[in-house]
């Protein structure tokens, strides 16, 4: 039997939304580093960096205004998941201010804040670019450190399944920076001259990184530079009739945007997608692309207090988080192509048993979170169906066993009419599993060992919530809970609900979907038959 757990970066680059991949997440921020383009000038650093929760006073929740103070921080309301709540905009000065502080007392490096930088703009990236229809990415890369942060998010890309070049016409000789061309060289990532590129950019590449200059650069851009820019606004000004063309990301700073102003003659790089790191200078009130993210996450709560650094949380373990109004889509032009291997009759287990759980470990070899999470659906003697997520806990020969409560909606519906339908979903490996059966309940025996394997913590939930009953306000739940903690803080054994147990599903029908390109998918069907009076499982393929 599988028996299952629930689970859960002034300058240092002044320029310029998961990590990508999944973790049981901490919600903390990250102050991005910035760049700087003058070699010689000290590095500082600018990073928007996050803190556990509770979080202090100036991350406020929707609805509250931090109070004003000599830090001359501009706010302004941001469409992010509540439009009442404020992101701070910094001046040139304050994020030099916060990188001179974060690279002194601190003792972050500039090696280190990088990677962070170039990880956030990678997974920023990917969050939005998908590299099945985005495959092939150029990043343009700048003498300073927001070079060096376009360096290490193609590195990143690669390791994402992105097909990245890199054009770094001005190198600079130190050893941080030679180190993160020889991982790119050593990983066959080609470095393009800019004679090499393509006069038509959009030919080549679906994306266009432009990591040339960052907050810190003065003047007016300098060849290669300059004529690169102008490529890129002539290419965002093409008139598309034909194939698309690519799509710009900015890291930090659009280049050869005013860091405070803008584009201030109008007529400058409009990226489609902008990655501030730290906190959004202020430029980026004027970006009116569809995706403006903020990268990084690590600064301590002390910085953030001290610089009334008002920034979103971050969601999950990611490095990004979408900032500013989330783009109008088009429902009905959202697809994706799915690219995965074939899925063959001939490479399939005779028992859907065991190539479910071939599958299961590959889910869980990906890292994907919780893998058994399945959707549940049952219908009740009104024939209306009711769907809703929980837990695989077991799977062996006889079924698939989650636990509930028994007087919850579900269980209802099961007591009336026990069939039901499971459907995983495993989103990274393209891949569902939809499996039909009769459904009873386990043995005590069976839910008193799980319900003694669990934390103490679930099993004092399980006996407040009398699962989908109408209750007051969550200061009930909350009272209950605190009330049962106090009576079993001794450790004595917390006694199983009566009506808390589990269910098996008894297979019946299973289908094994792995997506595929042009919408072809693959669907093998078991179903069973008898065959000399034994029961053999027949595979069939469904039309996608």
């Amino acid at each position: 039997m599988l028996s299952l757990v629930r689970k859960g970066r002034s300058s240092i680059m002044m320029s310029c939304s998961l990590f990508l991949t999944s973790f049981n997440y901490y919600s903390l921020p990250l102050l991005s580093h910035s760049h700087y383009n003058t070699l010689s000038r000290a590095p500082t650093l600018s990073r928007a960096l996050a803190y556990p929760q509770p979080f202090p006073a100036t991350m406020l929740p929707p609805g509250f205004r931090a109070l004003s103070n000599n830090f001359s921080t501009t706010t302004e309301a941001s469409g992010t998941m509540d439009s009442s709540v404020s992101v701070t905009y910094l001046s040139q000065r304050q994020a030099a201010e916060i990188d001179d502080t974060l690279m002194g007392p601190l003792g972050f490096s500039v090696d280190q804040l990088m990677e962070l930088a170039g990880l956030s703009v990678a997974t920023s990236i990917a969050e939005v670019y998908k590299p099945g229809e985005y495959n092939r990415v150029l990043v343009i890369c700048g003498p300073g450190n927001n070079g060096g942060d376009g360096l290490v998010a193609a590195r990143h890309l690669h390791h994402f399944g992105y097909k990245p070049s890199v054009c770094y016409p001005k190198r600079t000789p130190k050893p941080l920076y030679e180190g993160l061309v020889t991982q790119l060289e050593a990983l066959s990532i080609p470095f393009l001259s800019v004679e090499d590129l393509p006069s038509d950019l959009s030919s080549d590449f679906s994306i266009l990184i432009d990591a040339m200059f960052g907050f810190s650069f003065h003047g007016s851009p300098r060849p290669p530079f300059d004529d690169l820019i102008q490529r890129f606004v002539t290419l965002q000004n093409y008139n598309q009739s034909g194939p698309k063309r690519s799509v710009i990301v900015s890291v930090d700073i659009p280049s050869g945007w005013h860091v405070e102003e803008g584009d201030i003659n109008g007529i400058g790089l409009q990226p489609d997608m902008l990655i501030s790191l730290t906190a959004p200078k202020l430029c980026a009130k004027k970006f009116s692309g569809p995706h403006h993210f903020l990268g990084g996450r690590f600064v301590p709560p002390a910085i953030a207090e001290k610089y009334k650094l008002l920034l979103p949380q971050y969601p999950g373990t990611s490095m990004c988080v979408r900032i500013g109004k989330p783009p109008k889509i088009d429902i009905s032009a959202l697809r994706e192509n799915y690219i995965s291997p074939e899925f063959l009759e001939e490479q399939v287990e005779a028992d859907p048993i065991n190539q479910f759980h071939k599958w299961f470990d590959d889910a869980l070899a990906a890292g994907l979170k919780e893998p058994n999470a399945m959707a549940l659906s049952t219908v009740g003697k009104d024939g209306k169906p009711s769907s809703r997520m929980v837990l695989l806990k077991a799977v062996d020969k006889d079924g698939f066993v989650w636990y509930t409560n028994y007087e919850s909606h579900k269980a209802r519906d099961l007591s009336e009419n026990p069939h039901a339908s499971l459907l995983f979903y495993w989103d990274g490996l393209n891949r569902q599993v939809r499996v039909e059966g009769s459904v009873q309940k386990v043995s005590d025996e069976e839910s008193e060992q799980y319900f003694h394997s669990r934390p103490r913590g679930s099993q004092l939930g399980a006996i407040v919530s009398k699962q989908s009953s109408v209750v007051p306000g969550r200061h009930v739940l909350h009272q209950e809970y605190k009330e049962l903690e106090q009576k079993f803080s001794d450790g004595s054994l917390i006694p199983k609900p009566k009506n808390w147990g589990g269910y098996r599903l008894t297979p019946e029908l299973f289908e094994f979907w792995q997506g595929q390109q042009s919408r072809l998918h693959d669907r093998l069907q078991y179903s069973p038959h008898e065959i000399n009076g034994q029961k053999v499982w027949k595979v069939e393929r469904l039309a996608p």
